[in-house]
């Protein structure tokens, strides 16, 4: 059986309604035996909320392309005898952690999923209608009265997916970005020899030894992106969840400071603190290059960065083992700042 691949979607917009409420019930008992009858409507249940639930083994929300509408039960009428409507159920929708659900405008944020299990309550059901037992009185004994069930709460949101990942790995296009993930992780995107070729970001996880952290592959960033030219600033949104970041520059390229620079200036101009993260600065594709210009343009690298450079290339493995070893410390240390609730220099905040 061949495996349906499900495509990255970080953007939606819903309509949901919460359920009407149940209208009140007009009654009276009738029994044979009963020598005064009176009022027994009973009230009409509450119509079902409509909610959110991050959960963990969701990445996409290409589900909600296709479920644009969404509507929970209204509640049932009363009925005699004084019962109560039944209760409409909530509707629970799913989605990935780090689910921003924002009002109608796009700009208002809502609520913020960042963890598995977070929930919130997006339209609340309408609150049963009172039936015309409710009414009796000392004064109005046979009351007529029974008010209809309220109308549930309704509203169109935008969902925005901003994928939550240990590391983010940027780049110019066609950096090699793709196939350093494909290297490292179990993470398996399309690669080809032309720009753009990552056109949604890709996780995966990397492992060695007993640890581990996930990788986001983002789609590559050039001049103008952070106002939106190329594939935009919405994936420049995925890199403010990464706790530092891993900027790989093409070694094959004249200018690998311009290459760093260009880029640098995108998350600098885009905010949000992404020029603070934290940083592995790494020179790619060294395997078709000679030891002098692998020196040479390393030094250039440092210079531009200032910091460390790890020259790799992820086709024959070369550099790899020490880049993991460097990645992985730096998630560790990200890691413990972020428990203890510390800013680090990753510009992380909890």
């Amino acid at each position: 059986m061949n495996a349906t691949r499900m495509k990255f979607l970080d953007q939606a917009r819903i309509y949901v309604k919460g359920g009407d409420g149940g209208d009140g019930r007009v009654s009276f008992r009738r029994e044979k035996y009963v020598e005064f009858g009176g009022p027994d409507g009973g009230g009409g249940g509450r119509g079902g909320d409509v909610a959110a639930r991050a959960v963990a083994d969701l990445n996409t929300l290409i589900d909600y392309r296709y479920r644009q509408h969404v509507k929970a039960r209204a509640g049932r009428p009363g009925s005699s005898r004084g019962r109560t409507g039944a209760g409409g159920k909530t509707v629970e929708l799913r989605m990935p952690v780090g689910t921003q659900i924002l009002d109608e405008d796009g700009e208002t944020l809502i609520a913020d999923l960042v963890d598995v299990d977070d929930k919130i309550v997006l339209a609340k059901g309408g609150a049963g209608g009172q039936g015309n037992a409710f009414y009796k009185s000392a004064i109005n004994r046979a009351p007529r009265r029974a008010d209809p069930g309220e109308p549930g709460e309704e509203r169109w949101l935008w969902l925005r997916l901003k994928l939550l990942a240990d590391a983010g790995l940027v780049g110019l296009p066609n950096a090699g970005k793709s196939t350093l993930v494909a290297t490292v992780s179990g993470a398996r995107p399309k690669i080809a020899d032309y720009p753009f070729t990552t056109l949604h970001p890709h996780l995966g996880v990397v492992r060695r030894g007993d640890e581990e952290c996930v990788l986001a592959d983002i789609p590559g960033l050039i001049s103008g992106a952070h106002e939106g030219a190329g594939i935009g600033h919405r994936f420049l949104g995925h890199v403010e969840r990464c706790g530092l970041l891993v900027h790989l520059v093409d070694g094959t390229q004249e200018d690998v400071a311009d290459a760093y620079r260009t880029v640098r200036t995108e998350l600098a101009a885009y905010g949000h603190g992404l020029d603070d993260r934290r940083e592995i600065a790494v020179l790619g594709k060294c395997d078709v290059l000679d030891p002098g210009a692998i020196a040479r343009k390393s030094a250039a690298l440092a210079a531009a960065s200032g910091t460390e450079v790890h020259p790799i290339s992820a086709v024959s493995g070369y550099g790899i083992d020490a880049l993991l070893g460097s990645l992985l410390r730096a998630v560790r240390a990200w890691r413990q700042d972020r428990r203890s609730g510390t800013p680090d220099a990753a510009g992380w905040s909890p």
